[in-house]
């Protein structure tokens, strides 16, 4: 079973399970969620209405964590823990592998030592064995370690839930793709104009400049045929010639 196809099955599972829950039950659902080795998209799961309810309760602080996992990184959690609920060693594995998700969205080289800052881990084997056992071998990302420039290259990384707001910025992102693409495929045919005309120029050339040999052919032909065609005199016409002029 492939990433994608489990992953739907996970997220319709929890928002099943937590479309009837309430309370204290229902952030059990949460922590659950959040904890799931297999999990890594929560918006379907934040978007239910029972999970909605909890703002402005007592339990709005699994809402909060809930949006954690959907948006935020490890960093976040540091610098709001005092506000959300402690977190259990499989939900601050979770966070960090989302993290460098969240990291490889905007840059393809990712240096060591801002991975090992970002995620808290002290030293570069630490870090290696992280990125292939945690990250590489899931499935969330593909890359190659670089050990000379200590950095990791990522290849693929699979993608987190979208961004209040990233939605707008998408769009622009695409909008000025499409444009430059427009003005790309603007300028190749203008290009494949040009050389379609080249072409032609090229080819009245070339048969004009044929047709300036075959007149040149012809016409030396002729000269040659008219001097071969002239009447000569003979020894014998000559002296014949002569001998009229002198009677």
């Amino acid at each position: 079973m492939d990433i994608e196809q489990r992953q739907a099955e996970l997220i319709d599972h929890f928002v099943k399970q937590a479309s009837n829950q309430k309370g204290a039950a229902l952030g059990s659902v949460i922590v659950e969620a959040t904890s799931h080795p297999s999990l890594f998209a929560f918006s379907e799961i934040l978007a239910v209405p029972n999970i909605a309810e909890f703002e402005g309760t007592e339990n709005s602080k699994y809402l909060d964590m809930l949006r954690l996992f959907a948006h935020g990184t490890w960093s976040d959690y540091k610098n709001n823990a005092g506000h959300l609920p402690q977190l259990v060693p499989d939900q601050v594995l979770k966070l960090k592998q989302l993290t460098v998700l969240t990291l490889a969205e905007t840059n393809k080289v990712l240096p060591y030592d801002e991975l090992m800052e970002e995620l808290d881990v002290t030293n570069v084997r630490e870090l290696e064995d992280f990125l292939i056992n945690e990250c590489m071998y899931t499935g969330i990302v593909r890359g190659k370690l670089d050990q000379l420039r200590r950095c990791f290259e990522v290849q693929f990384a699979a993608g987190r839930d979208m961004r209040p707001g990233q939605l707008g910025s998408m769009i622009q992102t695409l909008s000025n793709w499409l444009t430059t693409s427009d003005n790309l495929l603007i300028s190749i045919q203008e290009k494949i104009k040009w050389a379609d005309t080249m072409n032609e120029m090229d080819k009245k050339h070339r048969k004009d400049l044929e047709e300036k040999v075959e007149e040149a052919k012809k016409s030396l032909s002729h000269k040659k045929l008219h001097t071969v065609s002239r009447p000569t005199l003979t020894a014998e016409g000559t002296r014949r010639s002569t001998l009229n002029l002198v009677e």
